[in-house]
């Protein structure tokens, strides 16, 4: 048993300041449905030293910041952004950008976007059923024309795709990435295993089996946290440890999702709950987790290998 002390990268989480009133649901009198309920303390501006405060005993090498449901009108705009940020504290290292894909302009947004350094890929959320039994009645971005158009030209972009959507949809999500075995697709959050009946572990695992098989895809071990129940090792180890199975060693990343995981733990237990479940992994294991494999996924400085 060899407890990881080594160098993380954070390959998902967001740096955002809502006091520039360009997210629209972090504005003081938004209130939008939430997977964790009520969200306002994270309605303020967290910048990479408030993740670095949060992670205090943790040694954060590199980061990777998320879209922050900013403007939607202007998605170039938060990059730009971004890279401001970055520049100003030498944090996030990468960062994944907004785009709609069904719009009629998105080549242009796509070539603006992969002018960004800073920029790897987009996301843009397809939708989901509210559970499984009526994922079959329910249509998803995922097989609109229009949007698989738009997806068709990440490509030509040299850009990533961030899928986040619930297990259910990952049938659709499989054609999609077989269909485009050049982009790298990226599953966000485990695909949201909510559900920890006995069933819905069953049925989500059967999921991420079937869309494993496509090599173009990877997955992130973040956002698992439950409403209302205190984030903890014992409550999310079968996840993190099937999710580790069923994808192996190589296409797996650990993430925060802070700030808005921090509504289930704090980063101490989320991090260091990745840490204890991965106690009775190899070393290899266990760096390429929380390490190396955001590096070669996110086309990262190789210096932060040895940083």
């Amino acid at each position: 048993m060899t407890r990881y002390a080594g160098g993380i990268v954070d390959a998902h989480h967001h740096f955002w300041e809502p006091s520039l009133g360009r997210n629209p649901w972090l504005l003081p009198e938004a209130a939008i449905p939430f997977r964790y309920g009520s969200y306002e303390s994270i309605k303020r501006d967290y910048l990479p030293s408030d993740l670095l405060s949060d992670a205090a005993g943790y040694r954060i090498v590199g980061t990777v910041t998320m879209e922050t449901e900013w403007d939607s009108t202007d998605p170039v705009g938060e990059m730009r952004h971004m890279s401001g940020i970055a520049e100003r504290f030498g944090l996030p290292n990468a960062a994944v950008a907004a785009a709609t894909l069904n719009d009629p302009a998105v080549d242009e947004t796509l070539e603006q976007l992969a002018g960004i350094a800073l920029v790897r890929g987009v996301r843009h959320k397809p939708g989901q059923a509210a559970s499984a039994a009526l994922a079959s009645q329910t249509a998803t971005l995922l097989t609109d024309p229009r949007w698989q158009a738009g997806y068709a030209l990440l490509a030509k972009h040299g850009l990533d795709f961030e899928l986040q959507t619930a297990w259910w949809h990952l049938g659709d999500a499989l054609l999609l990435a077989q269909r485009h075995p050049e982009t790298p697709m990226i599953i966000n959050h485990t695909a949201l295993p909510s559900d920890r009946s006995r069933e819905g572990i069953q049925g989500w695992a059967a999921a991420l089996t079937a869309i494993a098989a496509a090599p173009n895809v990877s997955i992130k071990i973040s956002g698992i946290g439950l409403a209302g129940v205190p984030w903890s090792a014992e409550n999310n180890r079968e996840i993190v440890e099937r999710t580790a199975e069923i994808f192996g060693p190589e296409r797996i990343m650990f993430a925060s999702n802070f700030p808005v995981d921090g509504l289930t733990g704090s980063y101490d237990d989320i991090m260091g709950g990745f840490v204890t479940i991965a106690d009775g992994w190899s070393p290899a294991e266990q760096r390429a987790a929380f390490l190396s494999n955001a590096v070669r996924i996110y086309r990262l400085d190789d210096g932060l290998l040895s940083a």
